[in-house]
């Protein structure tokens, strides 16, 4: 059997890491990596015995398949002319840059008969493996996920950046339609949103909390569940699973401490959650996120098998994130469309007609001081 020959476009961060696990793949040849940057193409191709590409056009009749690892505004270029050519594809998340693009390129691969494969790569953490038989059905959801900024990502927000992978994640698990976004963010370093925090409300009843922030101090990715069998928590940074099932008791409602004696709560008192509480650390297999999600994209090639996270659970995680961003881009801070709307708290900073548009940006601010 010939092997799957598989190129990376973009040789960042993340394309350095897929061309070196594709690399050590059995039954795959890395045939190509691309990228404008010369030094990085060059770098990371030699690494792996791949041919350096400036282009990804150029890789026509070469590959089989591609890893698509480029800044997000460029994954619908990249992935349509890839498609038209007959190129199965992995792409990064977020699929798109906005639903009408993940739209164009699902319909794309559908057409042409190819595998479509989204990097939502949480779906693969061994700790969200292990945790589904515990979050079957959920009634409330939480997700947090924070971190530093990483100067990566830089031409879209924290919604698209991080968030989507929790949006994907609670999609996964949650079988409903969705009825209601609430959300507002915050932008502090540039144009888009850096802290997100959003509420989605479900035909079912189900409601998950989600917070996302890429200017913090301390880092966490964790995801804690609810249902009415019991409560998961699931750290996906960690990669551990705890989990409360509650008594007979408590699950019939028969439990009810206001009718206890006070004999009786002094009894139960150091043992209530042991007894009626009791927690459990479910057993969670080592393995790497990254290795699985392109182990299944090149066994979806071979076998035809649709990918865990296919081109519609993609759309679907971008059609929510766009609700959310728009949500975002509302929000009044003061409950009024006359104060400050959106991410920017304060508002655009106010300019100052006059004179000084003749000034350098740097001095331009010196120049309004004087002028008030």
């Amino acid at each position: 059997m010939r092997p799957v020959r598989v190129a990376v476009v973009g040789a960042g961060h993340l394309g350095r890491i897929h061309a070196r696990i594709l690399a050590g793949l059995p039954d795959v040849t890395l045939a190509g990596v691309v990228d404008p940057l010369e030094a990085h193409r060059r770098e990371v191709a030699a690494a792996h015995g791949a041919t350096a590409y400036s282009d990804h056009r150029e890789l026509s009749g070469r590959i089989d398949a591609a890893v698509v690892a480029t800044p997000t505004r460029f994954h619908c270029q990249v992935a349509r002319d890839l498609l038209t050519d007959g190129v199965h594809l992995l792409i990064e998340k977020p699929l798109a840059a906005t639903t009408a693009q993940a739209s164009e390129l699902v319909e794309l691969a559908r057409r042409r008969g190819l595998v479509l494969q989204v990097g939502h790569v949480e779906r693969f953490n061994p700790a969200f493996v292990a945790a589904q038989p515990y979050v079957r059905a959920p009634k409330y959801i939480e997700a947090v996920r924070r971190g530093g900024f990483s100067f990566r990502s830089t031409d879209i927000g924290v919604v698209l950046d991080l968030m989507v992978h929790d949006i994907d994640l609670v999609l996964s698990i949650v079988n409903s339609p969705l009825r209601r976004v609430d959300a507002l963010g915050v932008a502090l370093f540039g144009r888009h949103e850096d802290l997100v925090n959003a509420r989605l409300s479900f035909e079912n009843g189900c409601v998950a909390a989600l917070s996302a922030s890429r200017a913090s101090h301390s880092a966490a990715r964790t995801l804690h569940v609810w249902s009415a069998q019991g409560f998961a928590a699931v750290d996906l940074a960690a990669r551990t699973v705890d989990v409360v099932r509650p008594s007979a008791a408590v699950l019939r409602g028969e439990l009810d401490v206001e009718r206890l004696t006070p004999d009786e709560r002094t009894l139960l008192k150091d043992s209530l959650l042991d007894e009626h509480l009791p927690r459990q650390t479910v057993g969670v297999e080592p393995g790497d996120p990254l290795s699985g999600e392109l182990t299944e994209f090149v066994t979806s090639i071979r076998t035809g098998r649709a990918p865990r996270v296919s081109g519609e659970a993609g759309l679907e995680a971008v059609k929510v994130a766009e609700r959310i961003l728009l949500q975002v881009q509302t929000h009044a801070w003061e409950g009024n469309p006359t104060g400050p709307v959106g991410p920017r708290v304060a508002g655009a900073p106010q300019i100052l007609r006059g004179p000084h548009w003749h000034l350098k940006p740097s001095d331009a601010p010196a120049e309004r001081r004087r002028a008030g």
